[in-house]
């Protein structure tokens, strides 16, 4: 077996090239709270090794999972402090971590069984791939246009990773059609939730006092205004397959249509004319 690929560094990133005059603040803005986001990678990777104890392979996985999650968040950290040279990744991690834990030490998935908690686990590696693949698209300063390609990449990998585990685990834990729709979409609802408005609010130093909602709706009608329709298509060809349908079929072609209205739409406010 051929040895294992090594997995880029901070110091494969081009950091010198990076140009200020081509940082908008609603782009800096959003790369400061998924730095946030994907640093906390450590958490999860915890709490899957947890909901999956008796399964050490995975657990490997899982950890070697984690550290490139929080090199992710490391590398835009970066990134946002020379963009803002006031800004201090560190000190906004620790008042993000302050403000906001996941429950690391569960002993059982909170989605109910193995193979739901891998469909989830698809369902945000899917987001993530095609967030960082329109924010490079998006994105003509250099350095995070090179640091996007390498997550998207890896975030593509990703799921690969926990969609293969879901298929070895519904062999003897099957989940049906309409479970895994109701996990992959409950999970798709929870882009909502205090995750992302808390690494908002954290990462970008707010003071006013925190409210979720308007948080989720800042970060999240930026973010989506990176997206074009191609992002959101190969989004939901991830998503139908994650949920056992055939992306190509009719209910796959619908996904992709729906997560484009609903992204096209939340996202319009920000959406560089064309």
């Amino acid at each position: 077996m051929p040895p294992a690929a090594r997995h880029w560094t901070l110091d494969d990133i081009p950091w010198s090239a990076f140009d200020a005059a081509k940082v908008t603040p609603d782009l800096l803005k959003v790369v400061k709270a998924a730095a946030m986001v994907e640093r906390n990678g450590a958490d999860y990777g915890r709490y899957l090794c947890n909901v999956f104890a008796n399964d050490p392979d995975f657990c490997q996985l899982a950890r070697a999972w984690a550290v490139e999650e929080e090199q992710h968040g490391l590398a835009l950290g970066r990134w946002a402090e020379l963009a803002d040279p006031a800004f201090d990744a560190d000190a906004a991690f620790a008042r993000f971590r302050a403000l906001y834990r996941i429950p690391v030490e569960a002993s059982v998935s909170v989605r109910g069984s193995p193979t739901a908690e891998l469909c989830a686990r698809c369902v945000v590696e899917t987001g993530t791939s095609s967030f960082y693949s329109a924010l490079r698209d998006a994105s003509d300063e250099p350095v995070l246009k090179a640091i996007c390609a390498k997550i998207a990449a890896d975030e593509f990998r990703h799921y690969k990773l926990f969609f293969t585990a879901m298929q070895r685990y519904a062999q003897t834990r099957p989940l049906s059609l309409l479970g895994r729709l109701k996990v992959a979409f409950g999970r798709m609802q929870e882009a909502d939730d205090d995750e992302l408005a808390t690494a908002y609010y954290a990462g970008n130093g707010l003071t006013e006092p925190y409210d979720r909602d308007a948080n989720a709706a800042a970060y999240s009608a930026r973010a989506f205004g990176f997206y074009r329709k191609r992002h959101t298509k190969r989004a939901g060809h991830m998503i139908a397959q994650a949920v056992g349908l055939d992306p190509e079929g009719l209910a796959g072609r619908l996904i992709q249509q729906l997560m484009w209205l609903v992204i096209g739409f939340a996202g319009r406010k920000f959406r560089p004319a064309v």
